[in-house]
């Protein structure tokens, strides 16, 4: 969500501090600002869109300083406007936080109550307003936001300058991430490793409940009950922050073409060389598993619904499947014989960190499969799966969900042999399969001129439909979810079985209906539910190998032929022509496809 940076440095910061923020741009924002402190004197620039507006106004008027804080925000509390931009600034004190507070209607009455005003709607102006009280009461900088941070209640991570001190951060982390960034004479902060990248290669990744006095000689760290802290200072990898489009016109293609390869390099990873024995730790025993809780949030979760098939299909190992944010709302009745799995792009996701908190100590063991393997999710679950596919900048999620799906399919694997429902012939053809999986994405990607083609039909449509039946069912739900991100056409996911039971009613002439069907067992039942739309005027696009399109195609309005595809391993290919679909429709529209409105990548609050 919101990105956060804080530099105290041997050189001006504020184009620091702005290169620093476009490396957040990935996580979404709607407005940015900056603040310094110069010769003393603490100001700061704020502008509303993207990060170019507050470029053009450092322009017109600088901000001087070897110390300073940067922000760009995604609105919660209050609209996209300057006044609710951060850094927000009270008197001596300017803050940035990412996250809620919680209780800020309380602090914001006994703040009113003590005489102060408000120049914002957001729940983070009281923050600062706060700190300003404590230090006019007589507390130093550090005393004043250790007495701040007692009073708050929600997820947050937070970054405070004061007037007259350029020598002096502090830092805050609760629910939301941040780093500290260690350099030769100077210290930084971010939200994340790949901000602060280009100024140093050496980490130290804030606990839940840590705050940190920062100065150029270092970090003091304590944790939440207030004793000091040793936290390991981490090497982290400059390539694997690299943001680069590498000629691509969005990142969003860049990630969408290098599904092969991730793919390939996660395989590597969980597999022997030969293919042919898979690499997952020892700790990973299924035999005793008495049911698989799966927990995620928006695409993690379809993947989760995909997942389900096969743990069920292969491993005869019952599945319930949960969206984080309601999970631990139900209050659940967890099994300490059971497992719980938890899928993150960013192992950062609010809902699916609470979800896990909550599993904890009620289940035998937690497991996590996500992309970064220092994020919380990582840290706090019992054993963590990388699924090593690279930073994904573009807020539409596609090469982490076939990488998540690639994890998630070994794990089934491994359930179903532990659990003696896979015998070793059968693994075998399955791990050989595997296999095939880059050659069948490259296919799959080759028909990008074909979708550019439909697509440019798609972008005048106002309502368009998405059909699959079994693992297919859950494609067709992402599938419909990265079109009405990126492009903004409403889209709906449906089981091709459930048409009749309600949906069939939207169809016209004007709705196009994209049917995700290979030529597998349940072929014939999707083809049947497609032809009761083609019936009443509904323009089909099949999604098929060969034999389907031939078959079926007759009388669709359009065909895409895939390749043929073992059918345990046809989510990972079909997920392709549908991220290429969202693609190229966005384009036709114009919209943002990098970061479309109102979304961001990392939702760190829930």
């Amino acid at each position: 969500m919101c990105g956060i940076v804080g530099v105290l440095g041997n050189h001006q910061v504020a184009p620091l501090l702005i290169e620093a923020l476009k490396r957040l741009e990935y996580r979404g924002y709607d407005s940015a600002g900056i603040a310094t402190v110069n010769d003393g004197h603490l100001d700061r620039r704020r502008a509303t869109g993207k990060l170019v507006n507050l470029s053009d106004l450092l322009v017109h008027d600088p901000l001087a300083g070897k110390a300073g804080i940067g922000h760009t925000r995604w609105a919660t509390h209050g609209a996209a406007t300057v006044s609710n931009a951060h850094p927000h600034q009270a008197g001596p004190v300017a803050v940035v936080h990412n996250g809620i507070i919680e209780n800020f209607r309380e602090l914001r009455a006994e703040l009113a109550e003590a005489g102060f005003s408000f120049e914002s709607e957001t729940d983070t102006e009281t923050v600062a307003l706060m700190t300003r009280l404590h230090m006019e009461r007589g507390l130093s900088p550090i005393e004043a936001a250790r007495e701040t941070l007692g009073r708050l209640h929600g997820a947050f991570a937070l970054c405070f300058l004061f007037e007259g001190q350029d020598d002096l951060l502090i830092a805050a982390r609760k629910g939301s991430p941040l780093a500290i960034g260690h350099g030769n004479g100077e210290m930084f902060v971010g939200s994340d490793a790949i901000a602060l990248a280009p100024m140093t290669d050496r980490i130290t990744y804030l606990e839940e409940g840590d705050w940190a006095v920062i100065t150029r000689k270092g970090a003091e760290i304590f944790d939440a009950a207030g004793n000091r802290a040793n936290r390991a200072v981490t090497q982290i990898q400059i390539d694997a922050t690299r943001i680069e489009k590498a000629g691509y016109r969005h990142f969003m293609a860049k990630e969408i073409a290098e599904q092969p390869v991730v793919l390939a390099d996660a395989l590597r990873a969980y597999l022997s060389a030969d293919g042919k024995v898979m690499n997952l730790p020892e700790a990973i025993d299924f035999k005793s598993v008495y049911r698989l809780t799966l927990v995620a949030c928006g695409t993690a979760s379809y993947a989760c619904h995909v997942a389900k098939y096969w743990f069920e299909a292969l491993a005869g190992l019952p599945c319930d499947i949960d969206v984080a944010s309601e999970f631990r709302y139900r209050e659940p009745p967890l099994s300490p014989a059971s497992w719980a799995l938890f899928v993150s792009q960013s192992g950062e996701t609010a809902d699916t960190l609470a979800a896990l908190r909550y599993a904890k100590g009620k289940v035998a063991k937690v497991l996590a499969v996500v992309n970064v393997p220092t994020s919380s999710i990582a840290r706090e679950s019992d054993l963590a799966l990388p699924i090593l596919a690279g930073i994904e900048v573009g807020v539409a999620s596609t090469k982490a969900f076939t990488c998540q799906l690639a994890v998630l399919a070994l794990l089934a694997l491994k359930a179903g042999l532990d659990r003696g429902r896979l015998d070793a012939a059968t693994l075998a053809t399955h791990l050989a399969d595997f296999a095939l999986l880059p050659g069948l994405m490259n296919h799959a990607l080759g028909l990008a001129a074909e979708i550019e083609a439909i697509a440019d039909q798609l972008a005048k449509a106002q309502d368009i439909l998405f059909l699959g039946r079994g693992a297919m069912f859950p494609l067709a739900l992402e599938g419909a979810l990265k079109l009405k991100e990126i492009s903004y056409i409403h889209a709906e996911g449906y089981a091709s079985g459930e048409l009749k039971h309600g949906p069939i009613a939207l169809i016209d002439e004007a709705v196009p209906v994209i049917v995700l069907a290979p030529r597998d067992a349940l072929f014939d039942k999707t083809v049947s539910n497609m032809q009761e739309v083609m019936a009443r005027h509904g323009k089909v696009l099949l999604i098929s190998d060969a034999k389907g399109v031939a078959e079926a195609g007759v009388g669709c309005w359009k065909t895409l032929t895939m390749p043929q595809v073992p059918g345990f391993l046809a989510p990972m290919v079909y997920a392709l022509p549908a991220q290429l679909l969202a693609y190229h429709t966005a384009i036709a529209k114009g919209t943002d496809v990098d970061q479309p409105r109102n979304l961001a990548k990392s939702v760190t609050v829930e």
